[in-house]
């Protein structure tokens, strides 16, 4: 920069001994006897660059200090809804899939498993290697790592069996009370709150699945609107609450982990863990077999297919939003459950099934609003 008083110069010498030549004052400054100050010539070429702007192509027409690739710029937030959406597609993949488990004849849960982990990690492994994750991941989070796949994949076992012996609606309704499990177990392992509202939201819970189990010692022996026996009924319903608890631990270890490990690699140890307890199961039960119909392969592929885009999709969401919107928003596959069942499989839900769902509805309905009024109250508490 060059400093001038009142039109001369008073600037240290230039390169050669010679004095830079000054521009004239503006007619404004001059006679008053402040001193004004004018770019030097690299400076102003600088200048002129930083007017120009930058070239990375999503900052067009902004300055280089403004860029968003300029040091110290922040990144531009993600999109709000994102990871909501992607668990609502999720939501809907993995109905289909509970559809098509319906529809598949003469093969055990546990071998359905097995081919939809296999599945997986035929789809995963290309994406490993890609993203060069390894497949063990780091060394602090192996453990958490270990634990999703061995209670995700339990529950994925247990979901599947509760799926054919009971009502699709059935078990999708209990199955999905699992967010007052999901904040009871954020309570107590990521130090999150648990007022008396998420314990009245958990005991409207538990009557929604009351209303759906319907126990002889409160309805009687005479129980309508089920597939098969009540005891298999009874089975599949305590199949599918132990699913909705290994579920919501799943979801607690996901966002546990956070970003700090690749998605691919969590739905890697997912399969792998998976796929191991499945074959020793098949085989200390002595159910391993292909199925014979070409309907069944075809739909066992498209399980694995269906269940790898679901497992992608929630695994994304679950990294770029919070596990309680996450856990509420998968309550929508209970809406998929019901449509699915009415128009495929010709069966209409009874009133103790609609009972019990407008509970879970209630239930995870008001954890979202609890939850929603909590972030509000956070993100103003920030901006103050």
């Amino acid at each position: 920069m060059v400093l001038c008083q009142g039109g001369e110069a008073a600037a240290v010498p230039a390169a050669g001994g010679k004095e830079p030549e000054v521009p004239p004052s503006r007619e404004d400054d001059a006679g008053t006897g402040q001193p004004c100050l004018y770019p030097a010539p690299g400076v102003e070429a600088a200048g002129a660059e930083e007017r120009r702007g930058c070239g990375c192509g999503c900052c067009s027409g902004l300055s280089w200090s403004r860029c968003c690739k300029a040091p110290g710029t922040k990144k531009k937030a993600a999109c709000p809804g994102l990871g909501l959406f992607y668990t609502i597609l999720s939501a809907f993949l993995f109905s289909v899939a509970s559809l098509f488990l319906k529809k598949i004849e003469d093969v055990h849960s546990v071998e359905v498993s097995a081919f939809r982990c296999i599945f997986q990690m035929a789809f995963v492994l290309p994406g490993l290697i890609y993203y060069k994750t390894g497949f063990l991941g780091p060394k602090g989070k192996r453990i958490f790592l270990f634990f999703r796949g061995f209670l995700g994949s339990t529950a994925m076992i247990l979901l599947y069996y509760a799926y054919q012996v009971m009502p699709l609606a059935d078990a999708t309704v209990i199955t999905f009370s699992s967010p007052v499990f999901t904040s009871l177990l954020a309570w107590i392992f990521l130090k999150e709150k648990y007022s008396i509202w998420d314990l009245l939201f958990t005991l409207f819970a538990i009557t929604g699945v009351i209303l759906i189990a319907r126990p002889p010692f409160l309805f009687g022996s005479n129980v309508t609107g089920i597939e098969g026996s009540y005891t298999e009924h009874l089975k599949g319903t305590i199949a599918a609450i132990t699913s909705t608890v290994s579920a919501a631990s799943t979801i607690v270890i996901l966002r546990k982990v956070g970003k700090s490990v690749h998605y691919f690699l969590s739905i890697w140890y997912y399969a792998v863990i998976g796929l191991i307890g499945c074959v020793i199961a098949l085989f200390v039960m002595n159910e391993w077999h292909l199925p014979h119909c070409g309907k069944d392969r075809v739909l066992l592929i498209l399980i694995g297919l269906l269940g790898l885009g679901g497992q992608i999709f929630l695994t994304k969401a679950l990294q770029i939003e919070k596990a309680g919107p996450v856990a509420i928003m998968r309550t929508m596959d209970v809406v998929f459950a019901f449509i699915l069942q009415i128009l495929f499989l010709n069966h209409l839900p009874t009133w103790w099934t609609v009972g019990g769902a407008l509970c879970v509805v209630a239930s995870s309905s008001g954890t979202a609003i609890r939850k929603w009024r909590q972030t509000l109250k956070k993100g103003k508490e920030n901006e103050i």
